[in-house]
């Protein structure tokens, strides 16, 4: 067989994966963590390779697919957006990618991989001085939580499993109290403007002249966003979901 002369490398999870064609109301996550980790994985920023941050050193696991939205970054626009909602003043954007938490009623067995997922809601997280926003989404066409379009559907208890999560994953003993709240729980619409946002100040850092360019997108298909497919259904048509 003849040997092909093309090379090729795996995109980069945050700045060669675009955040899909239907944005912000479908998004392409990129998945760190999954609920059975016992270790945290993180994304290191300038390889675009996921590497073990730290051993979860107690009993404390995230509930839910966890990662963040490919080409989205919290800066200028989120903070700003963090403290007209809240009133909280001198708030800065953490600077990281939007994280992205994933209800699937599904196993999955381990991360860096990405899923189609659609926002119902959010967390409106302030870490010290920093706007830390946790988008809160469903898989799609997941076979619980897929119809899900709102937070409010979502169980109680599994809403206080993940606040009592991002309230508690970042205190460790003998480090001193972390000052982290969660200022705000809201609904579909807010989630929706905190991602289009993240993906401005993305722009604005990465794309626009002058910034640092961001590397080639990689191609993704075309996905039917809820009200799409909420139509579709009521015409009998599923739309081969």
């Amino acid at each position: 067989m003849k040997k092909s002369n093309q090379t090729t490398s795996q995109a980069h999870p945050w700045h060669g994966i675009t955040p899909g064609p239907e944005a912000p109301e479908v998004v392409t996550a990129y998945i760190e963590i999954v609920p059975t980790d016992a270790v945290k994985y993180e994304l290191d920023k300038e390889s675009g390779i996921l590497m073990l941050d730290r051993p979860q050193r107690f009993s404390s696991q995230c509930p839910s697919l966890y990662g963040f939205i490919p080409r989205t970054y919290c800066g200028e626009q989120v903070a700003k957006r963090c403290a007209e909602r809240t009133g909280l003043k001198d708030i800065h954007g953490d600077g990281d990618p939007m994280d992205i938490c994933v209800l699937t009623e599904k196993v999955v067995s381990t991360g860096n991989l990405l899923v189609h997922a659609v926002p119902v809601g959010g967390f409106r997280m302030v870490d010290g001085n920093e706007a830390d926003d946790k988008i809160i989404a469903v898989l799609e066409s997941d076979l619980v939580y897929g119809e899900l379009q709102y937070i409010a559907q979502l169980p109680r208890p599994l809403l206080d499993r993940l606040k009592h999560y991002f309230l508690t994953y970042k205190q460790i003993p003998g480090e001193g109290k972390r000052s982290v709240e969660i200022a705000e729980v809201y609904d579909r619409p807010e989630a929706l403007e905190v991602i289009r946002r993240s993906m401005r100040d993305y722009d604005k850092l990465f794309v626009e002249p002058g910034a640092k360019p961001a590397r080639k997108a990689a191609p993704a298909s075309r996905r039917k966003a809820p009200e799409a497919r909420a139509a579709a259904k009521g015409r009998g048509n599923r739309g081969g979901k």
